[in-house]
């Protein structure tokens, strides 16, 4: 029996997973999570041997839960399951340590394929990530300005273009207004911006803002 832990800050999304599985008897969610720490709590004290984890969390950004469970749990697998497109976080998210990313949007049967894929010791992506990959590898494509960011730098780009302000930055960020500022200094300087504009228009033209749960 594969046993799951689902992390969603949205009910009705673990109780779709969950009933989805309920056909599958090699499957089951055996725990359920809504912020990341709670995430991390549950990992600590049970065996899982695979986390469905979105990316927008109320507490912490869902790359940073990742990091932390691969950092205290090497083995356990993760499949990021999000509404953002595989272009914003994909890539990312594999390098962080995920075994597959998967849109919200995507069939049930997918789901459930990409699952027993990852348990099996394969990764499970898209093809048009995989297309991302092997050109960012083969060097087919200069590698895009954003590529070359930190997680939070990336998240404080993402954040301000969908319009957030510096405090709201913040609270999103769960960092103070001075830390935010600090990554948003080094994104500017890394990017060769002079100002928020240049970011927000480089954000829209790349869709990278981060406006969806």
């Amino acid at each position: 029996m594969i046993k799951i832990l689902v992390v969603d800050d949205h009910a009705l999304i673990r109780k779709g997973i969950k009933q989805l599985l309920e056909d599958s008897q090699d499957m089951k969610i055996t725990g359920e999570a809504e912020i990341g720490m709670q995430a991390i709590s549950l990992i600590r004290k049970n065996y899982y041997d695979l986390v469905l984890l979105d990316i927008v969390l109320p507490d912490k950004h869902g790359m940073d839960v990742l990091k932390q469970i691969k950092a205290e749990q090497p083995g356990i697998k993760i499949i990021v399951l999000s509404a953002h497109p595989e272009d914003q976080y994909g890539v990312r998210a594999l390098k962080a340590g995920a075994s597959g990313y998967i849109n919200k949007q995507s069939s049930p049967e997918k789901l459930v394929g990409a699952i027993r894929q990852v348990i099996s010791g394969k990764k499970f992506i898209s093809e048009h990530l995989a297309e991302q990959l092997l050109n960012n590898l083969i060097g087919e494509y200069p590698e895009l300005m954003h590529q070359s960011l930190s997680n939070r730098e990336y998240q404080t780009l993402c954040l301000m273009a969908s319009g957030k302000s510096l405090t709201e930055i913040s609270k999103a960020m769960l960092i103070s207004p001075k830390t935010v500022s600090v990554y948003r200094a080094r994104m500017l300087e890394k990017m060769s911006f002079k100002n928020n504009a240049e970011v927000i228009r480089y954000a829209i033209t790349h869709h990278l803002t981060d406006n969806q749960s």
